[in-house]
């Protein structure tokens, strides 16, 4: 019965007497082990852990929950800046000062079969291959042999090496490599063009370039610049982040090249991120490229449609881009959508090779009012239906000229004001003039650009030669030329040869003296460029040889980017160029910058920006226009008060309307509309 009244202790108590109960009136000390034993349980001991877990966590992670808010402020902050900075709202809250509705249109579906890209990039480089000799043709072979054993050796060293899956992606780059071979081949042909003569003896009276002068007077020089953006400006915050990329024709240094540098410059200044693609890169720019840290893509196929399918917009700066355009769309839907097309050409067969694509892409831009019309009658002709109105944004005097030339620009400073800036440019005139053996009576024509049929160089020279003879009383017909004739250079059918726009490159000059009273020099920045025409230089020194009163005033110079000197040396710049003129012709507005009168042909763009007997004074087309040239080269040697007024007018037509903030303004504009998010 005992064993019955056995009371068994609890396994929630501690055994043993020395211990008490918690509903004792007596406890341990507070802080003992005793205590904490005798008030601790398993539910009442996991609530405290629990709490104490919490405010533990609180405390020890309040630096993380500091740290994902500021991480969410940022984000904020840089989700608005971004709203703000691209114009991408629909209430044009943050619009940049740009405004207008976003133009769309979905591109058609294309059926047509392409061409490749190789095949169509340079056309006359395939034509010159056809009909290259027998010795080109090993050449070519020895080439080829070249690239295949460099191609097996690189496949012998890497196999050690990578892995199956690297060596899967070696064949894939393997398989490109006839492209390559391809160009290599093309450049090898290229070299075996007969190139224009380079010595002195040749050209006679060699002079500059002038870029070492115009650095030591002006103490100054457009390598130091750094970027001429503002970026507090509505073109910065639509640009600032986006990825653009940029395509070239060619590197020569003529209008297009060099307004796509300028651009790509502007970009880059401006906060933007710049791919280049270059489609011929023979010419002088390259090097130039470099200096500006502008990247460029070394394939223009593979690599360029996959940089161009991540950029925000694609602007080609030709119509020699049609062939890029055309394999980039057949490679991606959405193509169309992305590409500003910049043509600056107005000729027939630039428009018969873009004409394919033009209705495909998002927008096109024209330089002047007569090439749009011109491009437009085309379409019209070929029944071809565009996404949208083209737009026109004419080119501008970029920021290092007006600099020179004393106008108002970024890179003034308290020590280069626009005074400073006049008081040298008067001395560079008189250091180069002198260095040409100019005097202060002598009246300098330039006439910078490429050396081709189209530019009209030889008509001229033609017409300097008929105001030397009527002045010297030489009756001798200008009808009989036999140069003139045989080439028939002022004729339209040879016009098809020419370069478009001018560059900074070649420029004629007439110095007027006691015994001349004018005598035609001319400038050859162009002297071995690509653009340039063998057969065409050959003529003009022919004709300079049979005209012993003309070639002595004739001046020659070799190709350079720096003109500055140029345009501060001369008294009046002629602008001869037939055809349909001049696209555009950005040299006329520089000179106009440095305050010269312009003799022009009365023809597309430069009709649009000379005012005749306000800013200068045109001249017809062709043989005609020779004769109205040389008595308009006569006035203005007689009339030195005229030049100035003239000049004056055109410096300030300028200041009002060609400037590299005018350009900008409407170009943010096209962009705006363009990159628009709906």
């Amino acid at each position: 019965m005992e064993e019955g009244n056995v009371i068994r202790p609890s396994p929630l108590r501690p055994v043993g007497g020395s211990l008490k109960s918690p509903s004792s009136g007596r406890s341990s000390p507070r802080g003992s082990p005793s205590f904490r034993r005798l008030n601790s349980g398993r539910t009442p001991r996991r609530e405290s852990r629990t709490g104490g877990i919490v405010s533990q966590c609180f405390r020890s992670n309040r630096i993380v929950l500091w740290l994902l808010l500021i991480t969410l402020w940022a984000y904020a902050g840089f989700y608005f800046q971004s709203k703000w900075a691209h114009g991408d709202n629909k209430e044009d809250l943050f619009s940049g000062g740009y405004g207008g509705e976003s133009s769309g249109g979905n591109s058609e579906p294309q059926l047509n079969k392409r061409r490749d890209l190789i095949a169509n990039v340079d056309s006359g480089a395939v034509e010159l291959q056809s009909d290259t000799n027998q010795s080109s043709s090993k050449n070519m072979d020895v080439v080829l042999m070249k690239n295949e054993s460099g191609v097996s050796l690189n496949k012998n060293t890497s196999s050690k090496k990578k892995s199956k899956r690297s060596g899967r992606g070696s064949r894939k780059k393997s398989r490109g490599k006839p492209k390559v071979v391809t160009e290599d081949v093309e450049s090898e042909v290229d070299i075996q063009e007969e190139e224009i003569p380079k010595q002195n003896t040749t050209y006679g009276f060699l002079v500059g370039p002038f870029g070492s002068v115009e650095d030591k007077i002006l103490e100054w020089s457009p390598e130091k610049r750094s970027g001429t953006c503002d970026r507090k400006g509505a073109f910065a915050r639509l640009v600032w982040s986006r990825k653009f990329v940029l395509i070239f024709h060619e590197m020569s240094m003529t209008g297009a090249p060099l307004a796509m540098l300028e651009l790509a410059t502007e970009f880059l200044s401006c906060g933007a991120t710049i791919s280049v693609i270059v489609l011929n890169k023979k010419g002088g720019l390259m090097p130039e490229l470099a200096r500006r840290k502008i990247k460029v893509l070394e394939d223009k196929t593979d690599l360029s449609f996959k940089t161009a399918m991540k950029a925000d917009l694609i602007i080609a700066g030709s119509a020699v881009c049609s062939s890029w355009i055309e394999q980039y769309l057949s490679r991606t839907v959405l193509g169309s959508t992305q590409i500003m097309w910049w043509i600056m050409e107005n000729r027939r067969e630039y428009f018969n090779r873009s004409k394919l694509v033009l209705n495909r892409v998002k927008k096109l831009i024209f330089l002047s009012e007569s090439q749009s019309k011109q491009w437009l009658a085309w379409c019209e002709e070929e029944n071809i239906h565009l996404n949208s109105e083209p737009a026109l944004v004419p080119l501008s005097v970029n920021d290092e000229l007006a600099f020179v030339a004393g106008i108002p620009c970024s890179l003034n400073t308290p020590s280069f004001t626009t005074e400073n800036m006049l008081e040298k440019r008067q001395a560079l005139r008189s250091t180069v003039r002198k260095e040409m053996g100019l005097t202060d009576d002598d009246m300098l024509v330039i006439s910078l650009s490429s050396i081709n049929p189209g530019k009209g160089q030889l008509l001229l020279l033609e017409s300097a030669r008929l105001m030397i003879e009527q002045q010297l009383q030489m009756n001798t017909s200008d009808s009989k030329d036999s140069i003139l004739i045989d080439h028939d250079y002022y004729s339209r059918a040879l016009l098809q040869n020419r370069k478009t726009d001018g560059g900074s490159s070649e420029g004629s000059t007439f110095d007027g003296g006691t015994k001349y009273i004018s005598s035609p020099r001319i400038f050859t920045n162009k002297v071995g460029s690509k653009s340039n025409k063998v057969p065409y230089v050959k003529a003009l020194l022919t004709y300079l040889s049979t005209h012993s009163n003309l070639s002595k005033s004739v001046l020659w110079t070799p190709a350079t980017t720096r003109v500055a000197s140029l345009y501060a040396a001369a008294d009046v710049y002629a602008m001869n160029s037939q055809g349909l003129g001049e696209t555009f012709g950005r040299v006329t507005i520089e000179a106009m910058a440095f305050g010269l009168p312009v003799l022009g042909t009365d023809s597309g763009g430069t009709r649009e920006i000379v005012e005749h007997n306000v800013t200068g004074l045109l001249h017809p087309l062709g043989r005609p226009g020779a004769k109205v040239l040389a008595r308009n080269l006569e006035f203005l040697l007689q009339n030195p008060s005229a030049r100035q007024e003239m000049g004056k007018r055109g410096r300030e037509k300028v200041q009002n309307l060609y400037l590299k903030k005018h350009m900008f303004q409407k170009f943010g504009e096209v962009l705006y509309k363009c990159m628009r998010i709906k």
